[in-house]
């Protein structure tokens, strides 16, 4: 998982072909995907990933179990029209007793002129559907049946409020996919980033059924291990598998960084006995934390032009030194 997440070095890849690699990054705290793309990536500048959002060759939006992501131009269709059908039925059952009666095909037709002459805030939109009598509920699943988009400098570390929203089509253009290659396209993204795995871990990750997904990789040409409790594990062809005692250097991780998240709960990234420490009833969205030879071993905070260390237990003095060299180059970053 660090490797193919590019956390054991840090890679000259392209901005796009890296959130490729990785099968995009999860971004409700704007900040996060710059933190992440900088634990990753090689003389990373805090000012190209809003270059690359404004120059349209990266998007922002609701995707994968239906939270924010920021993907490459490229991957944003596929993976649409791979979870689409899946996140309006899920919505629907969350919502049935809200939305009885409603038709959302209306909503989004609504949303769509409104959106035909440029972008519009959120709560504008809120607004326009309120007043033609739709519910407020209406909002949430907009856009599980019309494809939006956040539109910067909405969503970037200058403007962390991702509120400002455009038609997907208007800021990339019209695409054609097909359900099927789109699903096999996020089987493919989900393995290069984050396998071997299993298919549970590939479905949490999708926000799909295991049932819905599992005729799309018996159809694929995939690798299959064996766990240590004997469970499938499912891989694509000629990936990484670097030896085990390779070492892994000291990495920050900003929150909602998917390597922690329950899809990759077996590959101990994050060890159990830490966990309610990282994710809980306070902190559900996970809090900053430090890698010490490939495992979570504290969490950290920016404040007052220092990024502060909380170590879980005491670090020798040659890890401690580690650590805290990443965390004053660090402290640059977000220094700018």
């Amino acid at each position: 998982l660090l490797a193919r997440q590019l956390l054991l070095e840090r890679s000259a890849l392209p901005l796009t072909r890296a959130l490729e690699r990785v099968a995009g990054l999860q971004t409700q705290y704007a900040p996060s995907g710059y933190v992440s793309l900088w634990s990753r990536l090689r003389d990373f500048p805090r000012e190209a990933l809003t270059k690359a959002l404004e120059q349209r060759r990266v998007v922002q939006g609701t995707l994968m179990r239906v939270t924010i992501h920021t993907v490459s131009a490229g991957d944003y269709p596929l993976f649409v029209e791979g979870i689409r059908r899946g996140r309006r039925d899920w919505w629907l059952r969350v919502q049935r007793h809200q939305v009885e009666g409603l038709d959302m095909n209306e909503v989004a037709a609504l949303l769509r002129k409104e959106l035909s002459d440029g972008p519009r805030r959120q709560a504008d939109l809120l607004e326009v559907l309120i007043s033609k009598g739709f519910p407020r509920t209406a909002w949430s699943g907009a856009g599980l049946w019309l494809d939006m988009v956040r539109v910067p400098p909405s969503g970037t570390w200058q403007q962390r409020r991702a509120d400002l929203y455009g038609l997907a089509e208007e800021r990339l253009g019209p695409w054609s996919v097909t359900e099927a290659e789109s699903r096999e396209h996020l089987v493919r993204r989900y393995l290069a980033g984050f396998g071997p795995a299993s298919l549970s871990d590939l479905a949490d990750w999708a926000g799909l059924s295991v049932t819905t997904l599992r005729p799309v990789v018996e159809r694929m040409n995939l690798r299959r291990f064996s766990d240590e409790r004997g469970r499938e594990l499912l891989d694509l062809p000629r990936t990484p598998l670097p030896d085990p005692d390779t070492p892994a250097p000291v990495r920050f991780l900003p929150t909602w960084d998917a390597t922690l998240l329950a899809h990759a709960r077996r590959t101990q990234i994050l060890p159990e006995r830490y966990r309610s420490r990282v994710f809980n009833t306070r902190t559900p969205h996970s809090v900053p934390t430090f890698l010490v030879d490939g495992a979570v071993a504290g969490t950290w905070r920016y404040e007052n032009g220092r990024v502060r260390l909380a170590p879980f237990e005491r670090l020798s003095r040659s890890v401690q030194a580690e650590v805290e060299q990443e965390a004053e180059r660090l402290a640059e970053f977000h220094a700018g």
